[in-house]
């Protein structure tokens, strides 16, 4: 049982229409950046001080009301879902114990969201993953969440997201701001002002179109595409009208912009909270140092050793 309440008949008061209830997380990438390490351990669960990427993510979508989870897998990736999993042998031998706080930590995951999953057999892009969630989606509109970033849990995006959506009944996107020197790392997007009527979710624009990693004299903005989506059901018919794109595989970006050309109203929240990126190794590295050092129990000891660290290698002090 999830820890809190996601009601499919739940909606927003002003359109009638149905909030988002599921979440897709597409994680049956093989992740060739971390390589050896994710030869055998899906790099979902790198672990970020003692909670796995992925339990992040679950986490995120649950405090978002969301209690319905499907993972898009791969070969070799079982263990994502072992780790939502119970496992009554540890925990009984935490109970013997006495440990009160590592029994919690271990049920917790099982206590999120109830956990679904369906095989990708081939990656074939990001909109080919998606579209494998239709028959446990069905005609609602949902969440995807992509597996390798989230959100300061302090600072969240995703109720705003779920919002928008279910006003507008259409795509909507998430962006933050990068340096113009950037762009060219990202998907980035043109905009205008959002209606009127919106701007008391956040900051919303409405998005008149997205061009990939483009150089920064070509950018039509500073607004780089985040890793979270609310999605419309008519987008899986979009996927299937929609041909190969960037690296003969099936975008999401391309379907999502078919539904733009047809008339689906496109809207983004400018993000301007803490994200932690942990899809290439050192903004890996820079998340696990960042939440070490804002952790109650660990935060005080780490800063001081990572100052005394820095400072040493600074100086060209070698330690042993």
């Amino acid at each position: 049982m999830s820890e809190h309440s996601a009601n499919p008949s739940s909606a927003t008061a002003a359109t009638g229409r149905s909030r988002a209830v599921k979440a897709v997380i597409p994680a049956a990438g093989l992740a060739t950046r971390f390589l050896p390490a994710t030869k055998a351990v899906p790099k979902e669960l790198l672990p970020v001080v003692d909670r796995p990427v992925l339990q992040y993510i679950v986490e995120e979508a649950a405090q978002a009301g969301i209690g319905d989870v499907l993972l898009i897998t791969g070969r070799g990736k079982t263990s994502m879902v072992d780790h939502f999993d119970s496992r009554p042998d540890l925990e009984a031998r935490l109970e013997e114990k006495g440990d009160a706080e590592r029994l919690a930590a271990v049920r917790r995951p099982g206590e999120l969201a109830e956990i679904y999953t369906c095989r990708q057999p081939e990656q074939l892009g990001l909109g080919h993953a998606v579209g494998y969630a239709e028959s446990h989606v069905g005609d609602q509109p949902f969440a995807v969440l992509l597996g390798d970033e989230f959100v300061k849990q302090s600072e969240p995006l995703l109720p705003a997201m779920l919002e928008l959506q279910a006003r507008t009944g259409g795509v909507v996107l998430a962006f933050f701001e990068v340096d113009p020197s950037e762009t060219k790392r990202y998907g980035i997007a043109s905009v205008e002002p959002a209606e009127a009527e919106l701007t008391d979710i956040g900051e919303v624009v409405r998005v008149t179109g997205m061009v990939e990693k483009p150089k920064p004299e070509d950018a039509p903005s500073n607004l780089a595409v985040l890793g979270r989506y609310v999605l419309p059901a008519s987008i899986f018919d979009a996927i299937r009208r929609t041909e190969p794109g960037s690296g003969g595989e099936i975008q999401l970006t391309d379907a999502m912009e078919l539904l733009r050309n047809e008339g689906t109203p496109v809207h983004a929240i400018v993000y301007r909270g803490t994200r932690y990126d942990t899809g290439m190794p050192l903004g890996y590295l820079q998340t696990v140092v960042q939440i070490a050092a804002e952790r109650d129990d660990l935060g005080g000891e780490f800063r001081k050793w990572l100052a005394e660290f820095v400072n040493d290698d600074a100086s060209g002090v070698t330690g042993t």
